[in-house]
C-alpha cells in the first residue's frame, strides 16, 4: 500500500492506517563492506566484544548509550563496519543486529544512533515526506534554539516557495527500537533530555511547525506510543504536545546488508 497525500502537516492519528510502502521500498543510505559476526558482550556502554567468521574476536565501538531494550543480545547475529583511521580509537562499529521481529522471522536492527539524522535527512532530500512536510527549500543541522538558545534542533526545514505552509519547521529525531509487537515505544529509559525537547517544541507553536520524528529503526512496526512504562513523565508531555499541535512523523526503515529503506509511516498512538 503506497501513502496517501495528505495536506501538510497531517500525520497518521491512532484512528488511520499507517501507511507503510510495498516492500522493499525507497533505498535512502546505501550501506557496503559490512561483516558479520556474532555478539559476546556489551560493556562500558560504549565497547562491544563481537566475534568474527574467522573466530578473531573484535572490539567494535557501541555508538548507543541507551539499555537497548529488546535489541541486546549476546550470542546473536551483529554487523559491523570496519573503517581504521588515524583519528579512531576503534577500526570497527557496531551497526546492526538481528532479533526476532513481530512476525516471528529474523530481522535486522539499526542500533547507530548517529545514523538516524542522516537517514531522515536523506528521506526528505528525496521527497519522500513531500506530503506531510510540503516541498523544502533547504535544510540545516544543529541549529540552536529554545530557552537560551541552549538546545539545538536537528534539523532546521525551510519550506520552499511552492510550500503552502511558510513557517519554519523545527524537527526533532528520535532513534527508536524498543517494541511490544508491531509497536514501537520511545523512550527505552527515563530521558530528561527527551522531555526537554518535548516542552521546547511546543514552545516554538505557532510562529513555526513543530515535528517529532521518530526514527524506527525497524521494518516489523505499523505503530508507535510514546513508552509510559519507562518514563511516565515523557508520556505526558508527548500527549500535551499532540493537543498543542506538534506533529508526529513516525519514519519506519529497513536495514540491509547493502543499504538502509524508507518504509513509510506509521499511525500515532497517544498510549501504548
Amino acid at each position: 500500500m503506497t501513502p496517501t497525500a495528505p495536506s501538510p502537516g497531517a500525520a497518521p492519528s491512532a484512528g488511520q492506517a499507517s501507511t507503510p510502502l510495498a516492500s522493499p521500498g525507497a533505498l535512502v543510505w546505501p550501506l557496503e563492506g559490512l561483516v558479520d559476526g556474532v555478539l559476546v558482550k556489551r560493556y562500558k556502554r560504549f565497547l562491544a566484544d563481537v566475534e568474527l567468521a574467522s573466530g578473531e574476536v573484535v572490539t567494535a565501538h557501541c555508538p548507543n548509550t541507551g539499555p537497548m531494550t529488546g535489541v541486546l543480545h549476546p550470542g546473536g547475529r551483529v554487523r559491523l563496519r570496519y573503517a581504521p583511521s588515524p583519528t579512531r580509537k576503534l577500526a570497527w562499529t557496531w551497526e546492526q543486529a538481528e532479533v526476532m521481529g513481530a512476525a516471528g522471522e529474523p530481522l535486522w536492527v539499526g542500533i547507530n544512533t548517529a545514523l538516524p539524522n542522516h537517514l531522515v535527512k536523506a528521506t526528505i532530500v528525496a521527497g519522500l515526506l513531500e506530503p506531510w512536510l510540503g516541498p523544502i527549500e533547504s535544510i540545516r543541522a544543529e541549529v540552536p534554539y529554545g530557552l537560551n538558545r541552549r538546545s539545538r534542533i536537528d534539523l532546521l526545514l525551510t519550506p520552499s516557495a511552492a510550500n503552502s505552509d511558510q513557517r519554519p519547521i523545527y524537527l526533532e529525531v528520535k532513534n527508536t527500537t524498543w517494541t511490544d509487537g508491531d509497536l514501537a515505544l520511545f523512550p527505552d529509559t527515563v530521558t530528561e533530555r527527551g522531555q526537554k525537547h518535548l516542552v521546547e517544541l511546543t514552545a516554538l507553536l505557532p510562529s513555526a511547525r513543530a515535528v517529532l520524528l521518530p526514527c524506527l529503526s525497524r521494518a516489523d512496526v505499523s505503530r508507535f506510543a510514546p513508552g509510559d512504562s519507562a518514563d511516565p513523565r515523557y508520556g505526558e508531555l508527548f500527549r500535551q504536545a499532540l493537543d498543542g499541535g506538534v506533529e508526529v512523523l513516525p519514519c519506519v526503515y529497513s536495514f540491509g546488508d547493502t543499504g538502509v529503506r524508507w518504509r513509510g509511516l506509521a499511525a500515532v498512538q497517544s498510549r501504548a
